[in-house]
């Protein structure tokens, strides 16, 4: 490390105001902070002091990440094996084959994410927002993996700018960025996102395909009638402990509920995400799945899921764990955590129950509540401001 240190000591003034490439100090800056903590300190008149910045929250997050990440690129080796007819490929060839289609997803990603962010940095002269690390990351965990490059470029730079740059970049987006990139392909290419032949890889080819394999995620299946196994063959029905461990159909990082629950360890310890918002969220879809088991249509396949299930399927623990917690998007007061995520949970399972066009829900109840985030913290401060004034002794006049 002390030649890294070296090399940057030496090339610094090059830099600086003054220097031959002072454009691109602020790039140059991003790449010194992400490597080394700035000795920059705060001398006077700072109310909040952390050993922890902004990098090193993103780079714990990352690391909460990891077991859903590797998981998923098991499963799309295992699952793309046994749609071959070959069950017997081992624990590596499985992985590495996923690590093979999944890794392009990752590079083009954060090369299309950082790249915009460049550009945005060299025109507007602040620093590279460091948030991008793991947006980058969430992008392709939450997409089919047969997903088109090119797609997942324009969609990565859609959200980048549309969902960051365009409200001042991280910190003031509005939106989730990655569910934003999801939300573009399923409108934009919708034939992309929903189906049954995208979430296997080559699948959708059909090349060398055992007969009787079926790539459909578990919602589609269960629209359909048919709950089929991990194995993915027609006929063999599928339990709760499946859906738990995660060896299904689904986007890349979402099918796996033990994989994600251990990234949620990670992030409660270390205490970068919100107890209050995770819980809610499964609070209320286990709530509202349990309206709707015992109240709602018994010929409708989708209200007769078990709301454990509910919990278990689909992208509903990804979304509660790394998505709903999002620090900026969602709502930042104590009660207002709470409302926020048992909102999230309740609209996730309307939506993949209530809507036949898109039994997922998760993503449009996220986005719909980042939306309303800031009402709710609103309303909430607004309570606390009057409930204090009626104890203050002190007569405030609204003149």
């Amino acid at each position: 490390m002390k030649i890294f240190k070296d090399l940057i000591d030496k090339t610094k003034p090059q830099f600086l105001k003054g220097g031959k490439y002072e454009k691109w100090h602020s790039v140059y800056e991003s790449f010194e902070t992400f490597l080394f903590v700035p000795a920059k300190v705060t001398n006077k008149g700072s109310h909040i002091r952390d050993a922890i910045d902004l990098k090193r929250a993103m780079s714990i997050v990352i690391i909460a990440l990891l077991p859903a990440l590797l998981f998923g690129m098991w499963n799309v080796g295992s699952l793309y094996y046994l749609s071959i007819g070959q069950a017997d490929a081992t624990l590596f060839q499985s992985f590495a084959y996923g690590f093979l289609k999944v890794l392009p997803l990752i590079v083009v990603s954060y090369g299309v994410g950082l790249g915009v962010e460049f550009i945005f940095v060299y025109i507007k002269g602040h620093e590279i927002n460091e948030g991008f690390l793991v947006s980058g990351m969430l992008i392709p965990m939450i997409m089919p993996i047969d997903i088109p490059l090119w797609m997942l470029a324009v969609a990565t730079a859609f959200a980048v700018v549309i969902g960051k740059e365009v409200f001042g970049g991280t910190g003031m987006n509005l939106l989730n960025p990655a569910l934003l990139a999801r939300a573009f392909l399923f409108f934009a290419y919708p034939s992309k996102i929903s189906g049954n032949t995208i979430w296997v890889s080559q699948l959708s080819e059909k090349k060398g395909i055992v007969d009787g394999f079926s790539g459909e995620t578990i919602l589609g299946q269960k629209i359909n009638g048919v709950f089929e196994s991990y194995n993915g063959f027609v006929g063999n029905k599928i339990g709760t402990w499946d859906m738990f461990l995660g060896n299904i159909p689904g986007s890349i990082g979402e099918t796996s509920t033990l994989a994600i629950l251990i990234g949620a360890a990670i992030l409660l310890y270390t205490g970068i995400a919100s107890f209050r918002i995770m819980f809610s969220v499964f609070m209320g879809g286990l709530i509202m799945g349990s309206i709707i088991y015992l109240f709602g249509n018994p010929e409708n396949a989708l209200h007769q899921i078990s709301p454990i299930q509910h919990l278990f399927i689909g992208g509903f623990a990804f979304g509660a764990v790394f998505m709903a917690t999002d620090p900026v998007t969602g709502s930042q007061t104590g009660v207002g955590k709470w409302i926020y995520g048992f909102l999230i949970g309740i609209f996730a399972i309307i939506i993949r129950c209530l809507n036949p066009a898109y039994p997922e829900g998760m993503m449009l109840a996220i986005l719909l509540m980042n939306v309303f985030a800031p009402l709710i913290d609103n309303v909430i401060i607004q309570k606390n401001i009057k409930r204090r004034l009626k104890r203050s002794p002190i007569v405030v006049s609204e003149k």
